[in-house]
Protein backbone atom coordinates (compact mmCIF):
# COMPACT_ATOMS: atom_id res chain seq x y z
CA UNK A 1 0.00 0.00 0.00
CA UNK A 2 1.34 3.42 -0.92
CA UNK A 3 2.13 6.06 1.68
CA UNK A 4 -0.70 8.26 0.35
CA UNK A 5 -3.18 5.39 0.67
CA UNK A 6 -2.12 4.77 4.26
CA UNK A 7 -2.59 8.40 5.21
CA UNK A 8 -5.76 9.19 3.23
CA UNK A 9 -8.73 6.98 4.13
CA UNK A 10 -10.55 8.21 1.01
CA UNK A 11 -8.13 6.06 -0.99
CA UNK A 12 -8.96 2.87 0.87
CA UNK A 13 -12.03 1.02 1.99
CA UNK A 14 -12.45 2.18 5.59
CA UNK A 15 -14.15 5.06 7.46
CA UNK A 16 -12.85 8.52 6.69
CA UNK A 17 -12.36 9.27 10.39
CA UNK A 18 -11.79 7.24 13.54
CA UNK A 19 -15.38 6.26 14.34
CA UNK A 20 -14.86 6.09 18.11
CA UNK A 21 -13.59 9.67 18.14
CA UNK A 22 -15.69 11.28 15.41
CA UNK A 23 -18.96 9.35 15.08
CA UNK A 24 -21.01 9.81 11.93
CA UNK A 25 -24.79 9.81 12.09
CA UNK A 26 -26.86 11.89 9.72
CA UNK A 27 -29.80 9.52 9.74
CA UNK A 28 -31.09 8.65 6.28
CA UNK A 29 -28.56 11.09 4.78
CA UNK A 30 -25.48 9.41 6.24
CA UNK A 31 -24.60 7.45 3.11
CA UNK A 32 -24.96 10.53 0.89
CA UNK A 33 -22.80 12.67 3.15
CA UNK A 34 -20.16 9.98 3.51
CA UNK A 35 -20.03 9.38 -0.24
CA UNK A 36 -19.68 13.09 -0.96
CA UNK A 37 -17.01 13.56 1.71
CA UNK A 38 -14.99 10.62 0.39
CA UNK A 39 -15.02 12.00 -3.15
CA UNK A 40 -13.97 15.45 -1.98
CA UNK A 41 -11.23 14.03 0.24
CA UNK A 42 -9.68 12.11 -2.64
CA UNK A 43 -8.44 15.32 -4.29
CA UNK A 44 -8.54 17.86 -1.44
CA UNK A 45 -4.77 18.11 -0.88
CA UNK A 46 -3.94 18.54 -4.56
CA UNK A 47 -6.73 21.06 -5.13
CA UNK A 48 -5.63 23.08 -2.12
CA UNK A 49 -2.16 23.18 -3.62
CA UNK A 50 -3.31 24.35 -7.06
CA UNK A 51 -6.15 26.66 -5.98
CA UNK A 52 -8.55 27.89 -8.63
CA UNK A 53 -12.27 27.35 -8.89
CA UNK A 54 -13.56 23.87 -7.93
CA UNK A 55 -16.28 23.68 -10.55
CA UNK A 56 -16.14 19.86 -10.81
CA UNK A 57 -16.44 19.52 -7.04
CA UNK A 58 -19.30 21.99 -6.98
CA UNK A 59 -21.08 19.64 -9.34
CA UNK A 60 -20.51 16.87 -6.80
CA UNK A 61 -22.31 19.03 -4.24
CA UNK A 62 -25.11 19.67 -6.70
CA UNK A 63 -25.43 15.97 -7.57
CA UNK A 64 -25.43 14.96 -3.89
CA UNK A 65 -28.98 16.23 -3.41
CA UNK A 66 -27.86 18.07 -0.27
CA UNK A 67 -28.18 21.64 -1.57
CA UNK A 68 -31.92 21.75 -0.80
CA UNK A 69 -31.65 20.83 2.89
CA UNK A 70 -32.77 24.26 4.11
CA UNK A 71 -35.53 24.71 1.53
CA UNK A 72 -38.94 24.10 3.17
CA UNK A 73 -40.86 21.03 2.03
CA UNK A 74 -43.68 23.20 0.69
CA UNK A 75 -41.30 24.38 -2.04
CA UNK A 76 -40.00 20.90 -2.79
CA UNK A 77 -37.03 21.01 -0.43
CA UNK A 78 -36.14 18.83 2.53
CA UNK A 79 -36.83 21.24 5.38
CA UNK A 80 -33.95 19.99 7.54
CA UNK A 81 -33.26 21.65 10.90
CA UNK A 82 -30.17 23.83 11.29
CA UNK A 83 -28.33 21.61 13.79
CA UNK A 84 -28.15 18.83 11.20
CA UNK A 85 -27.07 21.21 8.45
CA UNK A 86 -24.31 22.47 10.73
CA UNK A 87 -23.15 18.94 11.58
CA UNK A 88 -22.91 18.08 7.89
CA UNK A 89 -20.99 21.31 7.27
CA UNK A 90 -18.56 20.42 10.05
CA UNK A 91 -18.04 16.93 8.66
CA UNK A 92 -17.39 18.18 5.14
CA UNK A 93 -15.02 20.85 6.50
CA UNK A 94 -12.90 18.11 8.05
CA UNK A 95 -12.02 16.90 4.55
CA UNK A 96 -12.44 20.03 2.42
CA UNK A 97 -13.01 23.33 4.18
CA UNK A 98 -13.51 25.31 0.97
CA UNK A 99 -16.31 23.11 -0.35
CA UNK A 100 -17.90 22.99 3.10
CA UNK A 101 -17.91 26.78 3.02
CA UNK A 102 -19.70 26.79 -0.34
CA UNK A 103 -22.13 24.13 0.87
CA UNK A 104 -23.03 26.11 3.98
CA UNK A 105 -23.33 29.41 2.13
CA UNK A 106 -25.86 27.82 -0.20
CA UNK A 107 -28.12 27.37 2.83
CA UNK A 108 -27.36 30.88 4.09
CA UNK A 109 -28.73 32.33 0.85
CA UNK A 110 -31.83 30.14 1.15
CA UNK A 111 -32.25 31.46 4.68
CA UNK A 112 -31.95 35.03 3.38
CA UNK A 113 -34.92 34.39 1.09
CA UNK A 114 -36.88 32.93 3.98
CA UNK A 115 -36.08 35.86 6.27
CA UNK A 116 -36.46 38.75 3.84
CA UNK A 117 -38.53 37.53 0.91
CA UNK A 118 -42.29 37.92 0.71
CA UNK A 119 -44.37 34.76 0.12
CA UNK A 120 -44.43 35.19 -3.66
CA UNK A 121 -40.67 35.69 -3.83
CA UNK A 122 -40.02 32.68 -1.63
CA UNK A 123 -42.24 30.48 -3.72
CA UNK A 124 -40.72 31.69 -7.01
CA UNK A 125 -37.01 31.52 -6.11
CA UNK A 126 -37.02 28.49 -3.84
CA UNK A 127 -39.16 26.39 -6.17
CA UNK A 128 -36.72 27.17 -8.98
CA UNK A 129 -33.83 26.33 -6.65
CA UNK A 130 -35.17 22.79 -6.26
CA UNK A 131 -36.51 22.21 -9.77
CA UNK A 132 -33.47 23.64 -11.58
CA UNK A 133 -30.90 22.35 -9.05
CA UNK A 134 -29.51 25.81 -8.46
CA UNK A 135 -26.27 26.65 -6.75
CA UNK A 136 -26.40 30.03 -5.00
CA UNK A 137 -23.61 32.56 -4.56
CA UNK A 138 -23.53 35.86 -2.74
CA UNK A 139 -22.37 39.46 -3.02
CA UNK A 140 -23.45 40.67 0.40
CA UNK A 141 -20.27 41.93 2.12
CA UNK A 142 -21.75 44.50 4.49
CA UNK A 143 -18.51 46.45 4.94
CA UNK A 144 -17.94 46.93 1.23
CA UNK A 145 -19.93 49.98 0.13
CA UNK A 146 -18.62 50.04 -3.43
CA UNK A 147 -22.01 49.12 -4.86
CA UNK A 148 -24.86 51.55 -5.48
CA UNK A 149 -28.54 51.00 -6.25
CA UNK A 150 -30.19 53.82 -8.18
CA UNK A 151 -33.89 54.11 -9.10
CA UNK A 152 -34.74 54.54 -12.75
CA UNK A 153 -38.15 55.17 -14.33
CA UNK A 154 -39.68 51.76 -13.68
CA UNK A 155 -36.76 49.76 -12.38
CA UNK A 156 -33.43 50.04 -10.52
CA UNK A 157 -29.80 49.93 -11.61
CA UNK A 158 -26.72 48.49 -9.89
CA UNK A 159 -23.25 49.95 -10.41
CA UNK A 160 -19.95 49.25 -8.68
CA UNK A 161 -18.44 46.15 -7.14
CA UNK A 162 -18.50 43.81 -4.15
CA UNK A 163 -15.62 41.86 -2.64
CA UNK A 164 -15.47 38.53 -0.75
CA UNK A 165 -18.32 37.11 -2.84
CA UNK A 166 -18.10 33.47 -1.83
CA UNK A 167 -19.61 31.04 -4.28
CA UNK A 168 -20.40 33.66 -6.92
CA UNK A 169 -18.21 32.17 -9.65
CA UNK A 170 -20.27 29.55 -11.44
CA UNK A 171 -23.41 30.19 -9.38
CA UNK A 172 -26.85 30.11 -10.97
CA UNK A 173 -28.17 33.03 -8.91
CA UNK A 174 -26.83 35.59 -6.45
CA UNK A 175 -28.05 37.22 -3.28
CA UNK A 176 -26.75 40.80 -3.33
CA UNK A 177 -26.64 43.21 -0.44
CA UNK A 178 -26.51 46.94 -1.06
CA UNK A 179 -26.60 49.87 1.33
CA UNK A 180 -29.12 52.59 0.55
CA UNK A 181 -27.90 55.28 2.93
CA UNK A 182 -25.06 55.99 5.35
CA UNK A 183 -26.87 53.99 8.05
CA UNK A 184 -25.38 50.44 8.21
CA UNK A 185 -28.79 48.93 8.89
CA UNK A 186 -30.41 50.63 5.88
CA UNK A 187 -29.68 48.03 3.24
CA UNK A 188 -31.65 45.79 0.97
CA UNK A 189 -31.14 42.29 -0.41
CA UNK A 190 -31.56 41.66 -4.13
CA UNK A 191 -31.85 38.37 -5.98
CA UNK A 192 -30.53 38.16 -9.54
CA UNK A 193 -29.72 35.43 -12.02
CA UNK A 194 -25.94 35.34 -12.35
CA UNK A 195 -26.09 35.73 -16.14
CA UNK A 196 -27.76 39.15 -15.99
CA UNK A 197 -26.23 41.54 -18.51
CA UNK A 198 -23.59 43.84 -17.01
CA UNK A 199 -22.78 41.47 -14.14
CA UNK A 200 -19.24 40.03 -14.14
CA UNK A 201 -17.86 37.54 -11.59
CA UNK A 202 -14.07 37.62 -11.28
CA UNK A 203 -11.81 34.71 -10.37
CA UNK A 204 -9.45 36.84 -8.28
CA UNK A 205 -9.58 35.32 -4.79
CA UNK A 206 -5.99 34.71 -3.60
CA UNK A 207 -6.15 34.03 0.15
CA UNK A 208 -3.58 31.55 1.48
CA UNK A 209 -6.41 29.55 3.05
CA UNK A 210 -9.94 28.62 1.97
CA UNK A 211 -8.36 28.65 -1.47
CA UNK A 212 -11.30 27.24 -3.42
CA UNK A 213 -14.21 29.25 -2.05
CA UNK A 214 -14.51 31.41 -5.18
CA UNK A 215 -14.51 34.44 -2.87
CA UNK A 216 -13.44 37.02 -5.42
CA UNK A 217 -15.11 40.22 -6.58
CA UNK A 218 -18.28 40.81 -8.55
CA UNK A 219 -18.60 43.89 -10.77
CA UNK A 220 -21.86 45.55 -11.79
CA UNK A 221 -22.19 47.91 -14.74
CA UNK A 222 -25.66 49.31 -15.34
CA UNK A 223 -27.22 46.06 -14.17
CA UNK A 224 -31.00 46.04 -14.53
CA UNK A 225 -32.96 45.20 -11.37
CA UNK A 226 -36.70 44.75 -11.46
CA UNK A 227 -38.63 45.93 -8.43
CA UNK A 228 -39.75 42.35 -7.80
CA UNK A 229 -36.09 41.32 -7.39
CA UNK A 230 -35.71 43.44 -4.26
CA UNK A 231 -36.54 41.16 -1.35
CA UNK A 232 -39.34 42.25 0.90
CA UNK A 233 -40.58 44.57 1.98
CA UNK A 234 -39.86 43.19 5.43
CA UNK A 235 -39.76 45.49 8.40
CA UNK A 236 -36.88 45.27 10.89
CA UNK A 237 -37.47 42.64 13.55
CA UNK A 238 -35.38 40.45 15.85
CA UNK A 239 -36.13 37.48 13.59
CA UNK A 240 -34.70 39.03 10.42
CA UNK A 241 -31.45 39.74 12.27
CA UNK A 242 -30.95 36.00 12.70
CA UNK A 243 -29.13 36.04 9.37
CA UNK A 244 -25.97 37.23 11.13
CA UNK A 245 -26.37 34.47 13.71
CA UNK A 246 -26.70 31.85 10.99
CA UNK A 247 -23.55 33.13 9.32
CA UNK A 248 -21.50 33.26 12.50
CA UNK A 249 -22.41 29.69 13.38
CA UNK A 250 -21.38 28.53 9.90
CA UNK A 251 -17.90 29.89 10.60
CA UNK A 252 -17.85 28.03 13.92
CA UNK A 253 -18.49 24.72 12.13
CA UNK A 254 -15.67 25.40 9.66
CA UNK A 255 -13.23 25.94 12.54
CA UNK A 256 -14.26 22.75 14.29
CA UNK A 257 -14.26 20.77 11.05
CA UNK A 258 -10.68 21.79 10.35
CA UNK A 259 -9.76 20.90 13.93
CA UNK A 260 -11.31 17.47 13.49
CA UNK A 261 -9.57 16.89 10.18
CA UNK A 262 -6.21 17.97 11.58
CA UNK A 263 -6.52 15.81 14.69
CA UNK A 264 -7.53 12.71 12.77
CA UNK A 265 -4.83 13.13 10.15
CA UNK A 266 -2.15 13.73 12.77
CA UNK A 267 -3.19 10.71 14.83
CA UNK A 268 -2.95 8.47 11.77
CA UNK A 269 0.45 9.87 10.89
CA UNK A 270 1.79 9.46 14.42
CA UNK A 271 0.62 5.85 14.66
CA UNK A 272 1.80 4.84 11.19
CA UNK A 273 4.72 7.10 10.25
CA UNK A 274 6.28 9.01 13.14
CA UNK A 275 9.59 7.76 14.51
CA UNK A 276 10.25 7.80 18.23
CA UNK A 277 12.72 10.41 19.44
CA UNK A 278 15.98 8.76 20.55
CA UNK A 279 15.83 10.22 24.07
CA UNK A 280 12.25 9.00 24.64
CA UNK A 281 13.32 5.47 25.53
CA UNK A 282 10.39 3.96 23.61
CA UNK A 283 10.23 2.10 20.32
CA UNK A 284 7.09 3.77 18.95
CA UNK A 285 6.23 7.47 18.83
CA UNK A 286 2.73 6.63 20.08
CA UNK A 287 4.28 5.48 23.38
CA UNK A 288 6.14 8.73 23.98
CA UNK A 289 4.58 10.33 27.10
CA UNK A 290 5.19 13.85 25.80
CA UNK A 291 3.35 13.08 22.56
CA UNK A 292 0.54 11.47 24.53
CA UNK A 293 0.35 14.56 26.74
CA UNK A 294 0.11 16.92 23.79
CA UNK A 295 -2.60 14.88 22.09
CA UNK A 296 -4.52 14.79 25.34
CA UNK A 297 -4.38 18.58 25.57
CA UNK A 298 -5.48 19.04 21.96
CA UNK A 299 -8.34 16.60 22.41
CA UNK A 300 -9.56 18.54 25.45
CA UNK A 301 -9.60 21.73 23.40
CA UNK A 302 -11.70 20.08 20.69
CA UNK A 303 -14.07 18.40 23.14
CA UNK A 304 -14.57 21.64 25.08
CA UNK A 305 -15.58 23.52 21.94
CA UNK A 306 -17.92 20.93 20.44
CA UNK A 307 -20.76 21.04 23.03
CA UNK A 308 -20.88 24.83 22.84
CA UNK A 309 -21.39 24.64 19.07
CA UNK A 310 -24.13 22.04 19.46
CA UNK A 311 -25.85 24.09 22.17
CA UNK A 312 -25.72 27.25 20.05
CA UNK A 313 -27.22 25.39 17.07
CA UNK A 314 -30.12 24.17 19.19
CA UNK A 315 -30.74 27.67 20.54
CA UNK A 316 -30.72 29.02 17.00
CA UNK A 317 -33.18 26.38 15.83
CA UNK A 318 -35.55 27.23 18.67
CA UNK A 319 -35.40 30.91 17.73
CA UNK A 320 -35.82 30.08 14.03
CA UNK A 321 -39.07 28.27 14.72
CA UNK A 322 -40.61 31.21 16.58
CA UNK A 323 -42.72 33.46 14.33
CA UNK A 324 -42.42 36.30 16.83
CA UNK A 325 -38.95 36.45 18.35
CA UNK A 326 -38.25 38.96 21.11
CA UNK A 327 -35.11 41.07 21.27
CA UNK A 328 -34.12 39.35 24.52
CA UNK A 329 -34.50 35.90 22.95
CA UNK A 330 -32.46 36.96 19.98
CA UNK A 331 -29.72 38.29 22.29
CA UNK A 332 -29.55 34.93 24.07
CA UNK A 333 -28.93 33.19 20.75
CA UNK A 334 -26.19 35.68 19.83
CA UNK A 335 -24.47 35.16 23.19
CA UNK A 336 -24.51 31.38 22.77
CA UNK A 337 -23.01 31.72 19.30
CA UNK A 338 -20.34 34.12 20.57
CA UNK A 339 -19.31 31.59 23.21
CA UNK A 340 -19.14 28.82 20.65
CA UNK A 341 -17.25 30.82 18.06
CA UNK A 342 -14.56 32.18 20.38
CA UNK A 343 -13.82 28.80 21.91
CA UNK A 344 -13.87 27.12 18.48
CA UNK A 345 -11.43 29.66 16.98
CA UNK A 346 -8.98 29.25 19.84
CA UNK A 347 -9.24 25.47 19.84
CA UNK A 348 -8.85 25.21 16.08
CA UNK A 349 -5.85 27.52 15.89
CA UNK A 350 -4.13 25.58 18.67
CA UNK A 351 -4.91 22.17 17.22
CA UNK A 352 -4.05 22.93 13.60
CA UNK A 353 -0.67 24.43 14.54
CA UNK A 354 0.37 22.10 17.35
CA UNK A 355 -0.22 18.83 15.49
CA UNK A 356 3.23 19.34 13.98
CA UNK A 357 4.77 19.04 17.45
CA UNK A 358 3.38 15.50 17.58
CA UNK A 359 4.35 14.45 14.04
CA UNK A 360 7.79 15.95 13.54
CA UNK A 361 9.71 17.55 10.70
CA UNK A 362 8.87 15.00 8.00
CA UNK A 363 5.18 15.90 8.34
CA UNK A 364 5.87 19.35 6.91
CA UNK A 365 6.32 17.86 3.44
CA UNK A 366 3.93 19.59 1.07
CA UNK A 367 2.64 16.28 -0.30
CA UNK A 368 0.70 15.69 2.93
CA UNK A 369 -0.96 19.10 2.98
CA UNK A 370 -1.27 19.10 6.76
CA UNK A 371 -0.71 22.86 6.80
CA UNK A 372 -3.99 23.47 4.97
CA UNK A 373 -5.97 23.02 8.16
CA UNK A 374 -4.17 25.90 9.91
CA UNK A 375 -4.25 28.12 6.83
CA UNK A 376 -8.00 27.61 6.46
CA UNK A 377 -8.70 28.47 10.08
CA UNK A 378 -6.30 31.41 10.13
CA UNK A 379 -7.88 33.04 7.08
CA UNK A 380 -11.46 32.44 8.16
CA UNK A 381 -10.91 33.41 11.80
CA UNK A 382 -10.13 36.94 10.61
CA UNK A 383 -13.63 37.30 9.14
CA UNK A 384 -14.50 39.51 12.13
CA UNK A 385 -12.46 40.04 15.33
CA UNK A 386 -13.26 37.57 18.10
CA UNK A 387 -12.15 40.22 20.60
CA UNK A 388 -15.50 41.91 20.02
CA UNK A 389 -17.30 38.67 20.81
CA UNK A 390 -15.39 38.43 24.08
CA UNK A 391 -16.22 42.06 24.82
CA UNK A 392 -19.91 41.38 24.20
CA UNK A 393 -19.79 38.54 26.69
CA UNK A 394 -18.03 40.70 29.29
CA UNK A 395 -20.49 43.52 28.78
CA UNK A 396 -23.38 41.09 29.25
CA UNK A 397 -21.85 39.71 32.45
CA UNK A 398 -21.45 43.18 33.91
CA UNK A 399 -24.67 44.81 32.69
CA UNK A 400 -27.03 41.93 31.83
CA UNK A 401 -27.41 43.54 28.39
CA UNK A 402 -27.08 41.29 25.36
CA UNK A 403 -25.30 42.31 22.16
CA UNK A 404 -27.09 44.59 19.75
CA UNK A 405 -27.81 43.01 16.35
CA UNK A 406 -25.24 43.90 13.71
CA UNK A 407 -23.73 42.41 10.57
CA UNK A 408 -21.48 40.28 12.78
CA UNK A 409 -23.39 39.61 15.99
Amino acid sequence: MSLEARLHPSLRDEPLFAAHLFPVDFGSRTAKVERLARRLAASAVERDRTGGSPQAERELLRDSGLLTLAVPQQYGGQGVAWPEIYRITRYLAAVDSSLAHLFAFQHLQVATLLLFGNPDQQRHWLTRTVQERWFWGNATNGRDNGLTLAPREEHYELNGSKSFCSGALGADALVIGVQRSKKPEDRVFIVLPSQREGLAVNSDWDGFGQRQTDSGTVQFEQVFVDASELLGPVGPSPRTTLRACLSQLILTQLYLGNAQGALDAALRYTREQSRAWPASGVANASDDPFIQQRYGELWLRYRSALPLAEHAAQRLQTAWEKPALTAAERAEVALAISEAKVVAVRAALDITSQIFETMGARATSSRYGFDRFWRNVRVHSLHDPIDYKVRDLGHWLLSSQGPQPSLYS
